[in-house]
């Protein structure tokens, strides 16, 4: 038979490479198969996005579940880490899943201001903080944010800014639109104070919160 030889009972046929003959064809190894070279940067490019693509699955997947970390609590949060860092605490997502650590700081709180005294200055803001359907933790935020500023100093004044009075207006003279006697009566000074806090920051808390974050309000 052409192009066949027989070894034992089998017939095989001999695979002729172009320019061999049937007897160098038949020795002991196979010819190697021979890759174009452009095969393996086209394989190279296809893993690398592959796993791009898997890499955005399991961030977004992760995101969904750091923002859960905040509103659970801890014995539900399942295996992700956690540390405290310059005493705050910090949750994370598990690294496996590609988890992104996100740092939880608290807003800062005003300390307990207690009852005023009555006829004092601090007294007059109180009722006038209840009137405005605030609550206690609204006058607490009030009191840490004027005592940073004034001191609730009716006469309190920066010369380098030009604020005046307890709530520290600048310039001094803005407090008129709530009264004449505007440098001298801490409950014309408070009045126009909360209305400037109420437009601008919501509350007093939202106040000293800025106040906190910024160094001024």
């Amino acid at each position: 038979m052409s192009g066949y030889r027989r070894r034992g009972t089998a017939l095989i046929r001999d695979v002729l490479r172009p320019g061999t003959s049937s007897r160098a064809a038949s020795g002991a190894h196979a010819p190697r198969h021979v890759r174009s070279a452009w095969s393996l940067p086209v394989f190279a490019t296809g893993v690398v996005l592959a796993f791009v693509a898997v890499s955005a699955v399991a961030v977004s997947g992760a995101g969904s579940s750091v923002a859960a970390l905040e509103t659970l609590p801890r014995e539900a949060q399942g295996p992700g880490q956690a540390f405290v860092f310059a005493g705050v605490d910090h949750a994370g997502a598990d690294r496996d899943d590609y988890g992104v650590t996100r740092i939880v700081i608290p807003p800062p709180s005003a300390p307990a201001a207690g009852t005023p005294d009555p006829g004092t200055a601090q007294a007059i803001a109180y009722d006038m903080v209840l009137a405005k359907g605030w609550d206690k933790k609204q006058f607490d935020c009030l009191v840490a944010l004027w005592n940073k500023e004034s001191h609730w100093n009716v006469y309190a004044h920066n010369p380098s800014s030009g604020a005046y009075g307890i709530p520290q207006a600048v310039p001094g003279d803005k407090m008129a639109t709530a009264g004449s006697d505007w440098k001298t009566n801490p409950r014309t000074q408070i009045k126009w104070g909360l209305g400037y806090i109420q437009g601008r920051y919501g509350t007093p808390c939202g106040a000293w919160q800025h106040s906190q974050n910024k160094g001024w309000y």
